[in-house]
């Protein structure tokens, strides 16, 4: 029995600077021909953090070029079938806006990579284990990579 996947998944965390970015990317990866997905944050961040720039350009993954967008930026966030809050902050918020809505919100609880002190490479190491959790995570819940019509 397979569970019907969301048309529309949002990605939420504090400052769309790198947890839900991370995620939106690694989601259009795996899932971007056919399901729509968008991230944000609750009170964004300046710039993308350079450390996901790099870790997702490891895997041929581009984000030179995202800009961090809050909450109040989207549309209209109860179109999407799936809210996945990323941080506390943000799930607090995810669960509010969605009180008097049937979308769904799930949290997962993400490290914040930022909190890491050490070398650069133990830092960038912080993100990669970042990067491998939540792409284990979306394949967990959304399945492999399928191609649009597969």
């Amino acid at each position: 029995m397979s569970v019907r996947q969301p048309g529309a998944v949002l990605f939420m965390c504090t400052l769309n600077a790198f947890r839900s970015p991370m995620a939106e990317a690694l989601m259009k990866r795996l899932h971007g021909e056919r399901i729509y997905v968008e991230s944000c944050g609750i009170r964004p961040a300046e710039h993308i953090d350079p450390f996901v720039v790099e870790v997702l350009d490891e895997i041929g993954i581009d984000m030179r070029n995202h800009v961090p967008r809050a909450l109040n930026e989207i549309a209209d966030p109860t179109s999407f079938d799936l809210i996945i809050s990323l941080s506390p902050e943000a799930h607090h918020h995810a669960v509010e806006l969605t009180r008097t809505s049937a979308l769904e919100v799930e949290y997962w609880p993400t490290m914040d990579p930022t909190a890491v002190m050490g070398s650069r490479e133990q830092r960038l190491m912080a993100y990669r284990l970042m990067r491998d959790d939540l792409m284990k995570r979306l394949k967990e819940r959304f399945g492999p990579h399928t191609p649009a019509g597969g």
